[in-house]
Order: C-alpha cells, then structure tokens, then sequence
C-alpha cells in the first residue's frame, strides 16, 4: 500500500520562493565581488550561481515525482530525483574545492586587501535574509517533508551561518588595531573564504553519499532501518511468528518497505494480515509520510521436493532434462 501527501503546487512553490531568492543574491553577491574584489564574496556568489542553475530543472521536476508507479517504471520517478541530487552535490564538492586551491593561490602571492566594513555590512543583510528564507522553507516542508526542499533548506542554513562568520571575521580589522596585526590584513579575505569552504564542504559530500546510496537501491542508513524494523516489530508482537525480515529502499523521498515474516503454525488468515498491515501501517504514517508497505509471509521451501516436482514435470516431457537429487 502507498502513503504519501501529493501536494506538487505547494511543493512547487516553496522551491520558487527560494529560486528567486536564489537569483536576487546571486546578481548582489556578483555586483559585491566585482567592487570589493572578495574572494569570499566571489565564494557565496558562485555557490548561489550553481544553486540557481541546479534549482531550475528542479521546479520542472516535481510534477513528474507525483506521477503514479506503473507497469514499466515500478519505482515511479522517484530516482530522478536521486540523480538530481548526486549530481547538484557533486558540482558544489567541485566549487568548494576550486575555490580553496585559487584562495591558497592568492595567498602565496601576498594576498589582497579588501575594503572589510562595506564586506562586513553585506554579508549581515545576507545573513539576515537567509534566516527569513530558512524559516519559510522550514515551515512549508513540515507538511510537504520533501527531500527536495530539505536539500535546499540546508544551503539557506550554509548561506546563514557563513555570512554571519564573514560579517564577524570582516569587522576584525576595526576591532583589532594593534601595528602586529596589519601585516596580516591582506591576507584575511584568503583565510576566511578558505575556512569557509572547508566548513561547508561536508554537506555537499554527504548529499553525494546519500543520492549515490539511494541508486545503488541500497538500504538507507542503518538509524532509519532499525526504526522501520521496531515499530513493524513492536506492531506484531502480538503475532505469533519465529522471525522478521525486513527489506528497505529508498527511492529520492520514498521509502519501499517489504516485511517478512515465519509464520509458528502452517497456517494463514489473509484477513489477519489485512488488519496487521493496516496497522503497520499507520503507525509507519506517525514518523513517514511517503512510502509504500508490504507485509508478507516468508514462504520455506524444501529444495529437494521441488526438484522432484520439476523431474515429475520433466520426465513426462523429456526424460533426459531430468535434475540430479542431491
């Protein structure tokens, strides 16, 4: 059965707010590095510049994420998000890294000096602005729970907490006024795009990982799995079976569950498990609201009988396709 909120106009929206917020720091940002010759400021304008580009495609997506699964994609279209995601993650680990090797340049070259309180002051409004744009997003994605949008929310969080880094780190010269610290001026705006960079490089890479994991239709993480596994577990503990298996994959924003369970007796109600699947079921819908549930019996065979079903089959075809006993 599949549970999932097809709410696309919302969802649609939320991503719009935030690609034309996109758009307003990224002609800012570029005007500010071009005057104040920032590489830092050049850091959050070409990180906004790739958000943009990568944000387009995705309004376009998600009317197709809301198309039903069907004979010929069983999945729905669900890993073309996945492959969205990989491939927006990737193009940022690449950003971020090109970035620190052109700052390490400047720095072996002497640096550059930069006027800092007009820096300071844009990066404060920056700050600010992405707090409001974090906020909306955070509110709308508490109903729609879109992977999409978590994405997003996270760059908006990235965006916030380094402008508000860049604002103190740029009023530093004004703070600091002592004749030891000039020598060290130019070298600043090098500095702070380089830590920068190196504080956010680790979300782009884990989004890789994540997106890459969810391709390979591999199991989500096992925090994810081992929830799954106890509430279906805590759900038929009533239930009289020898064993639960469990098989979890992720597909961009859904999760498809099929659990197996060892039924103690020969024996199988399909009303029973009508009723335990209805329950497993909402009590899944209390922490996931997009996935797809199965609950079946784990039906044991014995190897040897079934080969000697198929020779049966055989031997009144052919007698020399018949299978060797072991």
């Amino acid at each position: 059965m599949r549970i999932g909120k097809k709410s696309p106009k919302k969802e649609k929206k939320a991503m719009s707010v935030s690609l034309y917020a996109n758009l307003f720091f990224v002609v800012v940002e570029l005007a500010m590095a071009i005057i104040t010759s920032s590489q830092a400021v050049l850091l959050d304008a070409v990180y906004d510049g790739i958000e943009f580009f990568m944000l387009l495609p995705s309004v376009l997506l998600i009317p197709l994420l809301y198309k039903p699964s069907n004979e010929r994609y069983p999945f729905g279209y669900m890993q073309i998000e996945s492959v969205f995601i990989v491939v927006k993650g990737i193009t940022m680990t690449a950003v971020t890294v090109g970035l620190i090797a052109n700052s390490v340049d400047i720095l072996l070259h002497g640096g550059r000096t930069v006027p800092f309180d007009l820096v300071a002051w844009f990066e404060l409004f920056a700050c600010l602005l992405s707090v409001v744009i974090t906020i909306y997003l955070y509110y709308k994605n508490k109903v729609l729970n879109s992977p999409i949008i978590t994405s997003e929310m996270q760059g908006w969080v990235i965006d916030c907490v380094v402008s508000f880094g860049m604002t103190m780190a740029f009023f530093l010269p004004k703070i600091i006024t002592v004749a030891w610290f000039v020598p060290f001026v130019p070298y600043l705006d090098s500095l702070f795009t380089i830590v920068l960079s190196m504080f956010m490089l680790p979300a782009p890479i884990k989004t890789v990982a994540a997106g890459f994991r969810d391709l390979m239709l591999i199991a989500p993480e096992e925090e994810t799995v081992q929830n799954i596994k106890s509430v279906v577990e805590q759900v038929l503990s009533g239930c009289h079976y020898r064993a639960l298996n469990c098989e979890i994959i992720r597909t961009g924003r859904k999760l498809w569950i099929s659990a197996y369970i060892t039924l103690d007796k020969d024996e199988l109600s399909v009303h029973r498990f009508q009723i335990l699947q209805a329950d497993c079921i909402a009590a899944l819908a209390q922490q996931y609201t997009d996935f797809y549930f199965e609950l079946l019996p784990e039906i044991q065979f014995d190897k040897e009988d079934i080969i000697l079903r198929i020779n049966d089959e055989a031997e009144s075809e052919d007698p020399a396709e018949q299978l060797p006993v072991s």
